[in-house]
């Protein structure tokens, strides 16, 4: 059953990676993500159906769009690869569960804030507001657990880790502004549910290890003089990878800190 769940969540992740394509270039643009439908920056033409099949149509089609040989980026394809193993991943870390459909919409919003936050520096309202009433919901389903036990509790723990996740956020904004911005405190809220749901473990540990790896990999670019001092590094991304650390390991690593001291 976890086997045939996997490979269908790798299949929903190929097709998902390939409107997050649409979302990562018009959503900081302001433009529709429905309207209109995909085409050559160069040539204008549509993009055909058969030309949209991640992956496998840009390596039929050789990196090149069909009406006028312009290159088509590799990053399409790798988004759309990159979505399908992430959200199979995914599925064999929670296997049949509730949660399942909540974390497949992280994952899903972790591609895309991750890469617009990089390019552009920003963290989309139109991605994260949003994001607060899906996770609640989706929250809630795998808490009420239909066909098994209700767990609450894991739901009121939810809420505690937004607020709490939030708050301490804006304090560090207010303390050091030029730190991180506005974008990285409501981004904050969202994943302080999913990790406060996980639990106490999994929200300390997620919190500590944005900073950790954050702070390990500018003073990489430091050493290596890829940046300076005051550059400014895009945090974002080291949020939602430190919130899948808290997920997927923060309990046993919490259980293990808290055996030693």
């Amino acid at each position: 059953m976890t086997g045939i769940l996997v490979v269908l969540a790798g299949v929903v992740g190929l097709v998902i990676g390939s409107f997050l394509n649409v979302v990562v270039w018009r959503v900081p643009r302001g433009e529709s993500v429905v309207h209109p439908p995909s085409a050559c920056p160069r040539c204008g033409h549509a993009i055909r159906s058969r030309d949209n099949v991640p992956v496998v149509s840009w390596l039929v089609l050789r990196g090149r769009c069909r009406d006028c040989g312009n290159p088509i980026s590799a990053r399409y394809p790798l988004v759309e690869a990159g979505t399908g193993v992430l959200f199979a991943l995914t599925a064999w870390f929670t296997g049949p569960s509730w949660v399942l459909p909540a974390l497949l919409y992280l994952a899903a919003i972790s591609v895309a804030l991750a890469l617009i936050d990089l390019e552009t520096h920003r963290l989309p309202d139109a991605i994260v507001l949003p994001s607060y009433g899906v996770a609640l919901a989706l929250l809630a389903l795998a808490s009420w657990n239909p066909g098994g036990e209700a767990d609450w509790t894991a739901l009121g723990r939810a809420l505690i880790g937004g607020v709490a996740m939030f708050l301490v956020y804006f304090l560090l904004v207010l303390v050091y502004p030029r730190g991180m911005g506005f974008g990285d405190v409501k981004l904050a809220g969202v994943l302080g549910l999913y990790l406060g749901w996980f639990g106490w473990g999994a929200l300390a540990i997620g919190w500590f290890s944005a900073f950790l790896l954050g702070g390990i990999f500018s003073l990489a670019l430091v050493v290596l003089g890829r940046a300076g001092r005051k550059s400014g590094i895009p945090f974002g991304p080291w949020m939602l990878l430190g919130a899948a650390v808290g997920i997927v390991a923060g309990e046993p690593v919490w259980s293990w800190y808290l055996s030693i001291m």
